[in-house]
């Protein structure tokens, strides 16, 4: 594992029900010093308090239905320039010099898509500077700047984590801590898997997949980042000292992990819904065609299944999956090109859940998809859609029988701890 009482760089991100207040902005200050103290140099990236994200996003709907993005993300920037400015006084209270930035001042450059824009660049001459006269550097998460047009932009949900990666990459820092309120990453949501297990190390590749899966603790272009640049995340807790979860490139040689752990993790998801275009006419171009389309206005695919088409009609269904945010939008697409492709109907369904298991051991371990699928039948859940990576199956099955369905595949993995693991401080574990 990484040596992070050597010596170093150390980035830091606390996620906003760790500085939900003003005694957990102390909290953090003191956690910070203490880091400083040990002779590191220390980064550290904060996101906004409490739910202020949130509020600021309801005060916005409340004043325009559709508010402008260029302005939302003005306001929105607010939160993180908030919390950088009071923990820099905590910190400044504690007899240590802090220096905030905002994302631009931080160098954060990025695409411009207003909500959603991502890094480009990261070039932090003024992190530098301050850390080579001595100061702790605290960084807006969430937030930079526009390469094209110069405006402040936000990167979307899990913008935090991704400004701390991208950060502790361009200052080539020894390891990115990410605290939260709980103490690292399990092996199941401990609020449906109450025996989950705390894991000592997840690949990121594992992390992909659980994070693409459903699982909130990181998110996915914060390790697709830390993978890119090999950036060791030590995630854990801002309310404890324990050691939390590492997520690095390989799995540690030795030891019982790589005999017996086939699977890292399992994920559940009920934010997708299910759209099947029924009687599509099984002909070339035409799945081309529709998910085009679908492109076209962004939103992104997850599960695909087509049927064998009927030889009686040549005509085939297409089930597919993706959030259930963009249900009317994409139901609104395929009604505009249904007379062009000449599909029969549409249906939609937003009563449905994802249940992946994740784990680089199944590459190895034959009979994980019967066991899999056995447990689920035992549980009494059925199987709707089926997908599978290298390391991942995941199935969709109804809404209703999801947590029944995690809690059957946890125990036939032999997945549970002894005694309970998982303690949730504040918030709700981001």
């Amino acid at each position: 594992m990484v040596d992070i009482y050597a010596m170093g760089l150390i980035v830091q991100k606390y996620g906003g029900s760790s500085v939900a207040d003003a005694e957990g902005l102390k909290r953090v200050a003191n956690r910070i010093v203490a880091t400083k103290r040990a002779g590191h140099q220390v980064v550290v990236v904060v996101s906004a308090m409490g739910d202020t994200t949130d509020e600021l996003i309801d005060l916005a709907n409340q004043v325009s239905p559709l508010p402008n993005g260029r302005e939302l993300d003005m306001l929105l920037t607010a939160g993180e320039r908030i919390s950088m400015a009071l923990l820099a006084m905590a910190i400044g209270n504690l007899g240590n010099e802090a220096r905030s930035f905002t994302g631009s001042q931080a160098g954060v450059i990025t695409t411009s898509a207003h909500g959603r824009a991502r890094i480009i660049d990261v070039t932090p001459s003024r992190i530098t500077e301050a850390l080579n006269e001595g100061a702790i550097a605290i960084v807006a998460g969430f937030q930079g700047i526009s390469q094209d047009t110069k405006d402040v932009t936000t990167l979307g949900r899990g913008g935090s984590d991704t400004t701390a990666v991208a950060l502790a990459a361009a200052l080539d820092a020894d390891v990115c801590e990410i605290y939260t309120d709980v103490d690292g990453i399990f092996s199941a949501d401990p609020r449906v898997v109450p025996a989950a297990k705390k894991l000592k190390t997840v690949t990121y590749d594992e992390m992909l997949e659980l994070a693409a899966s459903g699982a909130k603790v990181l998110h996915l272009r914060c390790v697709e980042y830390a993978r890119r640049y090999d950036m060791p995340i030590h995630v854990r807790s801002s309310f404890s000292n324990n050691e939390g979860t590492w997520v690095v490139k390989d799995h540690p040689e030795g030891g019982t992990y790589m005999e017996q752990a086939i699977i890292a993790g399992i994920a559940h998801d009920k934010s997708e819904a299910k759209i099947t275009v029924v009687g599509v006419p099984d002909r070339t171009g035409t799945a081309a065609r529709i998910f085009q389309a679908i492109a076209d206005a962004d939103i992104n695919i997850d599960m695909i299944v087509q049927n064998v088409s009927a030889a009686a009609t040549g005509l085939t269904d297409i089930s597919f999956t993706m959030p259930k945010t963009e249900g009317a939008a994409t139901t609104a697409i395929l009604q505009r090109i249904q007379g062009e492709i000449g599909f029969q109907s549409i249906q939609y369904d937003d009563q449905i859940g994802k249940l992946s298991l994740i784990g680089a051991g199944m590459r190895s371990h034959p009979g994980v998809t019967a066991t899999f699928f056995a447990c689920l039948a035992d549980a009494g859940v059925n199987i709707e859609m089926i997908s599978t990576s290298e390391i991942r199956i995941s199935i969709i099955c109804r809404a209703s029988d999801l947590e029944n369905g995690v809690r059957a595949a946890h125990t036939a993995f032999e997945l549970d701890a002894a005694q309970i693991e998982a303690v949730v401080y504040g918030g709700t574990g981001r």
